[in-house]
């Protein structure tokens, strides 16, 4: 366990030793005053005198080892709660690393309170354990190890009678870990589920209200939470009765010793003198034997959160080179790519290349986009058409056959070498709580102001950006709920602006297209594509009757391939999406009985 915690702790090993060290010697001085007590006591017990020279000594050397204990108590908490929060750091960063290289649907099928629950709630709870439990419960038990070792030196008799309570302490303390356990892992579950349903809740509010379905939607929140309640009280109830006995038995080392001790003197087989200093020693150990087990007792929960977040990350990871691109152009082909979604046996999610099969969504599709082309990819709803997408800018691993950009295969570049050749500008864009010049430098890290507000005025952003009073240093607001859809949209596509990619691929980029802002994102979308390698996905067939190739997808499978004009006569499934793309395009809502009119 102890080797799990150690292996995040990177650099600052050395300061969790040196903390561990200094409350060792923190410990060791608040048992010292016990032998000082001796000190004062031999005389008495021998017949002997004491002067008053030798009861101060031993008092004034009592309160500096008390004084010396609050020290070095202090430096050590002191050093050991800086070797925590790196620790929490280096954690922290190693599952984001991790996080970073999951197939995309392996993070959304999970939920955002999975998420939220490990890098926040499960990992700040750790502090507790990484600061205190293991510094602080090694410590405690060193100490009272060495001094059961002296009381054996002391009277073997006597050390043999301190160390009875011992073993009825550790039974109980072991039927707790037994019972907590058990229940540990629906504990867990039940927090991860509350989470979610807590995050789902409060997003989904507008729906909620829109709809009137607080009740139902309230009840299923009440139900999680109080589930989550009842796995609480159940995990104690299981530990408490446990708990409370190893707390009375453990401290109570004089328990037999006390009166078997002093029989054991009356039959003289032990001198009142080591039973003074063993009944002393005893009465050292019990305090931070107690708090040694308490700490002990929640380092099995640390091992368990550790084993918990590892487990996330169980899923392959994305297959990823290290080469740079390589390619001869920018031409890329799809060869005979099949790709599933497969349930995860472990966690019963619908996740992209694990566990068994549940449903192949491309069946052997290939095609080649030709640099300098504009490609648009078509379909009904669930044809495909996004999937191809997303596996183009590698969110997920091809199940079979391959993707290539000028012959090098996707899965022999790193992740950061294929974001440089390719610009995706999805349907639902996400703007972080930043300024909007923040937002759209994330499409290059490096650029100038100027060349942020450049692009923003390619993009069309110009006019909306001048109704705001901060202008493009305004806050985009949580998840850029400051902004309308289009409005979003448009600062999306600047991102691609300045990122100036050679490839661009628009999955429903014009989604909030309006009659106001047609002709503001079609220009934005102009200054994107010009001169680029261009794979648009778009269910208005009207905006890309012009492509150059356009790609029918039905059910996963190439329907047909060609121009617009060609694909008319030649493709039945492009046909019937031209005619209902028509019918839309027509269709208008009308206050007349029959309700719309064609």
């Amino acid at each position: 366990m102890f080797q799990k915690v150690l292996r995040y702790t990177g650099r600052h090993r050395k300061t969790t030793y040196a903390s561990i060290l200094v409350l060792v010697a923190g410990v060791a001085m608040s048992v010292l005053p016990y032998f000082f007590l001796y000190r004062l006591l031999r005389p008495l017990l021998t017949g002997g005198s004491l002067t008053l020279e030798e009861t101060l000594t031993s008092a004034g050397a009592m309160a500096l080892c008390m004084a010396l204990y609050g020290l070095l108590y202090v430096e050590g908490l002191a050093l050991s709660h800086r070797s925590a929060y790196h620790t929490l750091e280096n954690l922290r960063l190693h599952l984001q690393s991790k996080l970073e290289k999951q197939p995309l649907g392996a993070i959304q099928e999970k939920g955002v309170g999975v998420w939220k629950k490990m890098f926040i709630d499960d990992i700040e709870s750790m502090e507790l354990l990484l600061a205190h439990a293991l510094p602080e419960g090694l410590s405690n038990l060193a100490v009272p190890v060495v001094v059961f070792a002296a009381m054996f030196l002391t009277d073997w008799k006597l050390g043999l009678l301190s160390l009875c309570s011992l073993p009825l302490g550790v039974l109980a303390m072991g039927m707790m870990y037994r019972s907590g356990m058990s229940k540990m892992g629906d504990y867990y579950a039940a927090g991860q589920k509350m989470n979610n349903t807590i995050v789902e809740y409060i997003n989904g509010m507008e729906v909620v209200k829109v709809f009137n379905r607080d009740g139902e939607s309230y009840h299923r929140f009440e139900t999680d939470v109080k589930n989550y309640r009842d796995f609480t009280l159940d995990w104690f109830r299981a530990c408490w009765l446990w708990m409370a006995l190893y707390t009375s038995i453990l401290p109570c080392v004089a328990l037999v010793l006390l009166p078997a001790g002093g029989y054991l003197v009356l039959a003289g087989a032990s001198t009142l003198p080591d039973y003074a200093l063993v009944l002393c020693m005893s009465f050292s150990v019990g305090p931070p034997l107690v708090r040694a087990m308490n700490f002990m007792s929640v380092l099995p929960q640390l091992s368990y959160k550790i084993d918990q977040m590892e487990s996330l990350f169980n899923i392959p990871p994305l297959k990823e080179g290290k080469t740079e691109f390589n390619g001869n152009d920018l031409q890329i082909r799809f060869e005979n790519v099949r790709f599933s979604y497969k349930v995860n046996s472990a966690e019963g999610g619908r996740e992209g290349g694990l566990g068994r099969e549940k449903d192949e969504v491309l069946h052997g599709i290939s095609f080649s986009v030709p640099q300098g082309s504009l490609t648009a990819l078509v379909g009904e709803s669930g044809s495909g058409k996004s999937t191809l997408a997303k596996l183009l800018v590698h969110f997920y691993d091809v199940t079979d056959g391959r993707i290539t950009l000028g012959g090098q295969d996707l899965r022999e570049m790193s992740l950061a070498s294929l974001n440089e050749q390719i610009s995706f500008v999805a349907q639902e864009q996400f703007l972080f709580n930043t300024s909007l010049l923040e937002n759209i430098r994330l499409g290059r890290p490096g650029a100038t102001d100027e060349e942020v507000l450049a692009a923003a005025e390619r993009a069309q952003c110009g006019e909306f950006l001048k109704r705001l009073e901060k202008g493009i240093y305004t806050m985009a607001g949580d998840g850029g709920k400051g902004l309308s859809g289009g409005e979003r949209q448009r600062i999306a596509l600047a991102r691609a602006i300045l990122k100036d990619a050679p490839i661009v691929v628009l999955d429903e980029a014009t989604a909030f297209l309006d009659p106001e802002n047609e002709e503001k994102m079609n220009a934005a979308i102009a200054e994107v594509i010009r001169g680029k390698t261009v794979i648009v996905i778009a269910h208005r067939l009207q905006s890309i009757a012009g492509a150059d190739q356009i790609v029918v997808l039905d059910q996963g499978n190439v329907a047909g391939i060609g121009r617009h004009d060609t694909l008319r006569k030649t493709c039945p499934a492009y046909e019937k999406l031209w005619r209902a793309a028509e019918g839309a395009a027509a269709w208008r809502v009308s206050a007349e009985k029959g309700g719309d009119e064609a």
